[in-house]
Formats: C-alpha cells, structure tokens, sequence
C-alpha cells in the first residue's frame, strides 16, 4: 500500500466545512466545535513547515556598493549567451 497523499485544499475544504456548520456564533455546541476541529487539525500532515530556513549575508555600505558594481561590471564583459 502506498503514502497517503495529503490535498491541503481539500483538508482546508473539510475544516472550512465543518467550521461554516459547527460554529458556536451559528449555534453548534462550542465543546463539540473545538474537539471537531481539532480532530481536523491532527489529521493534517505534521511537517508543514518544516522547511529548511536560509539566511543570506550581504555586505552594506562601500563594500557592499563594490560588490555589487563588480557584479554588474562582469555581467557586462561577459560574452553573450545566445549566438
């Protein structure tokens, strides 16, 4: 048997779904809304936003200037791409 495959659409569609219909403001039983949505939420895969965070330093000031002059100065000797 394969992965379940997970659709965060439709995930979203059922807890959208069941929030419209259990509502404590539309008169559903608010015990019943929160363990209702949170069974939902357990259902989602865990791994939402586990992704892998990047930090990219770039200098400021006048040396940053002179990185960044550089770049465009090579670009520009550098020889076409397409013939």
């Amino acid at each position: 048997m394969g992965a379940v495959q997970h659709d965060p659409a439709t995930s979203r569609a059922a807890i959208r779904a069941f929030v419209r219909a259990n509502h404590p403001d539309v008169g559903g039983d608010p015990e019943a809304f929160v363990a209702g949505l949170a069974e939902l939420r357990d259902r989602r895969p865990c791994d939402r936003y586990n992704a892998p965070v990047v930090v990219v330093h770039r200098p400021r000031g006048i040396q940053g200037l002179v990185r960044r002059m550089r770049a465009r100065w090579e670009r520009r000797r550098r020889p076409p791409r397409v013939r």
